[in-house]
C-alpha cells in the first residue's frame, strides 16, 4: 500500500519501520520544521526526518499545515492510498484527511476516549492507572475524537517510567498498525463514547516540580510520569535536583514529637536518601541528577557531602 507518514519523535519510528518491513511504500513523510535544541540552540531535525533521509524518502516540513500553500500539491503527487499519523503534533485539516482512498488513521498511545491529547502515557501514570494501551482510529479535525478501528491493552508495571512505557506502546502500536492495514477495507468503525473522555495536555517543564506535601505514592507517580521528560525535580540549597528514580516507603512520624516537615531528609545511607513527605509517609530517592552534572546513585550524592540528615528539599 502507498502511504504518506506523518510523525516526529522517536516513538513514531517503530510504526515507520514496520510499514517498510511489511512491504508498504512510504512515498512521502510530513514532519515538523527543525527546532532549536541543546545548549547551542542549533536547529536539529526530528527522529522521523532523520530516518526518512536514511531511507531516501522525501520529507516536507510545513510550519503550519493548515496554512501551507504547497502541502496539498505535494500530497497529491505522493498518491497515497492511506495517511498514517503517529505523534505528528498538529491538527490536520479535512481536505488532507480525506485525500487518500482509505482516509487518514492515527496511532494513539492510550485506550481512547481516555487520555486524548499530547501526553497520554504520562497522564495515565499520573492518574494511577494499572492498564493502558494503543488505539488506532480514523482521524477527524477534532483532537483524538475519531471512530476507532482497533485497540490493544497492556498492564502498567508499578515501577515503570513513562519513557519505558512509551517504548512498549510504540512497538505494540506498530504491530497493531500492520494488522489494521491488512484488514482496513473490512474493519468496522466504532464511535467513541465522548462522555468517558479525559484529556492529556502537553507537558510543561514546571509540571515536573515535586510537592513534598503530597503522599509518597503520588510523588512516585509524578517521578515516573515525568521521566525522561520534562523530569521530576526539586531544589536543594538553591540548586535544582532532578529525581530520576525512587520508591515510596512507610511512615515518617518519629517515636515521639510531631512529624517532620515535608521535604525533610530523614536518612542518608547506601539505600538512598529518605525524605519525609505528605500523609505521614516517606519517599526514598534512589537515583538523581544534580544541576549541570551527570546522573548518579543517591548514595554517591551523599558520599560527596552534598546532603545531610535534617536538610530540606524545597
Amino acid at each position: 500500500m502507498r502511504v504518506v507518514f506523518f510523525g516526529s519523535p522517536a516513538a513514531a519510528l517503530p510504526s515507520f519501520r514496520a510499514l517498510l518491513d511489511a512491504g508498504h511504500t512510504v512515498t512521502l513523510v510530513v514532519s515538523p520544521p527543525d527546532r532549536p535544541a541543546g545548549r547551542g540552540r542549533q536547529r536539529l531535525p526530528c527522529p522521523v526526518k532523520i530516518f526518512a533521509f536514511e531511507q531516501g524518502i522525501p520529507v516536507v516540513q510545513p510550519e503550519k499545515i493548515r496554512k501551507d500553500p504547497d502541502i496539498m500539491s505535494r500530497l497529491q503527487s505522493a498518491a497515497a492510498e492511506i495517511h498514517v499519523v503517529v505523534a505528528y503534533g498538529q491538527i490536520i485539516p479535512r481536505g488532507i484527511i480525506d485525500l487518500p482512498r482509505h482516509s487518514t488513521i492515527n496511532v494513539h498511545f492510550s485506550l481512547l476516549p481516555r487520555y486524548r491529547g499530547a501526553s497520554p502515557v504520562s497522564a495515565a501514570i499520573l492518574a494511577g492507572e494499572t492498564r493502558t494501551g494503543v488505539t488506532i482510529f480514523q482521524l477527524n479535525e477534532k483532537m483524538d475524537e475519531g471512530d476507532i478501528l482497533a485497540s490493544a491493552e497492556t498492564d502498567i508495571d508499578p515501577a515503570e517510567m513513562a519513557g519505558e512505557l512509551e517504548d512498549r506502546l510504540a512497538k505494540s502500536g506498530a504491530r497493531l498498525l500492520i494488522r489494521t492495514l491488512a484488514e482496513i477495507a473490512d474493519l468496522p468503525l466504532r464511535p467513541q463514547d465522548h462522555s468517558q473522555a479525559t484529556l492529556a495536555p502537553k507537558l510543561r517543564k514546571e509540571d515536573g516540580r515535586l510537592d513534598w506535601s503530597r503522599p509518597a505514592a503520588e510523588i512516585d507517580r509524578r517521578v515516573r510520569a515525568m521521566t525522561p521528560w520534562p523530569s521530576a525535580f526539586s531544589f536543594h540549597r538553591g540548586n535544582r535536583l532532578i529525581i530520576t528514580s525512587g520508591r515510596p516507603e512507610g511512615e515518617s512520624r518519629p517515636a515521639a514529637g510531631p512529624p517532620p516537615p515535608p521535604g525533610t531528609v530523614l536518612e542518608t545511607s547506601k539505600g538512598g536518601i529518605l525524605v519525609a513527605v505528605g500523609a505521614n509517609t516517606c519517599y526514598r530517592l534512589l537515583r538523581l541528577r544534580p544541576e549541570s552534572r551527570p546522573p548518579m546513585e543517591a548514595q554517591a550524592y551523599v558520599l560527596g557531602g552534598k546532603i545531610a540528615v535534617g536538610d530540606i528539599l524545597d
